[in-house]
């Protein structure tokens, strides 16, 4: 099996190397992850023209790595446009995040973001996240589970083009784990986002600034104030029984399924009756 690897946390983030470890004994693999780490990135590119810096750091034929200065769909743009120039990749999977991506999140994603791009391709795409955002998570859980996992989803992999799928691990030891369910999206929503910019803050969830790309902080110019996006997650009263966030929360392994295809089906059924008139 040809797999294409990507994350949105970067190329020296662990969750990439559990990922790939992983993977190893499954068929041949090309990583090409993101030089700098790039959360929230979603489905962005790196258009206008910018120079997108890449390098091959390995060589192996059945291992290969690889980095791109760029957003983590760009990554997937630049795996399919230079080295699977005869043949698609059998599968890209996107991960393992640092942090869930469940609910709302989902929207937001740079992990999951990659997995669209593939499925624009008609790639069979996977993204796979831990709910814990340290560096220094415990991938334990992820390690005797995501195989198994895998290969159920790939025997019975969505037949409706633009499909990718969605798995998180919550933040429990493996034998606290309840089991897996078939989760559907979750609604939530973020309170007061933006605060003034405060490093403490990466000391008390147990994150080192420069894993999230933050380097320094930038000149402040006369009059500017700098802030930060660290909002209060809240969950949302339209939320039903087996929404992901909420069965993660309960201690299982959710697994969603989306689709590139945004269109409200029902809606366009009303909508298509209305008679605008011109």
């Amino acid at each position: 099996m040809k797999i294409l690897v990507t994350n949105d946390d970067g190329y020296k983030a662990p969750g990439l190397q559990v990922l790939v470890d992983l993977l190893r004994p499954l068929g041949d693999l090309v990583i090409v992850a993101p030089k700098y780490h790039q959360s929230g990135m979603s489905m962005a590119v790196s258009m206008g023209m910018k120079p997108i810096a890449v390098k091959q750091l390995t060589n192996d034929p059945r291992e290969s790595w690889w980095y791109v200065d760029a957003t983590p769909s760009s990554c997937v743009k630049w795996a399919l446009d230079e080295i699977y120039t005869d043949c698609k990749p059998d599968l890209l999977l996107s991960g393992i995040n640092h942090g869930a991506n469940t609910a709302s999140a989902v929207l937001y994603s740079g992990t999951l973001g990659a997995a669209r791009e593939a499925a624009l391709a008609g790639v069979p795409a996977i993204g796979v996240s831990l709910d814990d955002m340290s560096f220094n998570a415990d991938f334990t859980p992820v390690k005797g589970m995501l195989i198994p996992i895998l290969e159920k989803l790939m025997e019975n992999y969505s037949t409706r083009f633009g499909a990718f799928y969605n798995i998180n691990f919550p933040n429990l030891p493996l034998r606290e784990i309840k089991g897996v369910k078939a989760c559907h999206q979750g609604i939530q929503h973020w309170l007061k986002e933006f605060r003034p910019y405060d490093e403490g803050i990466f000391r008390r969830l147990g994150i080192n600034p420069l894993d999230m790309g933050i380097t320094y902080l930038p000149r402040r110019e006369e009059g500017e104030s700098v802030y930060m996006m660290a909002g209060d997650l809240v969950g949302d009263e339209l939320n039903t029984a087996g929404a992901d966030h909420l069965e993660l929360q309960d201690g299982y392994v959710s697994v969603s399924v989306h689709n590139i295809d945004s269109t409200d089906y029902n809606e366009l059924c009303r909508l298509a009756k209305i008679d605008f008139g011109l």
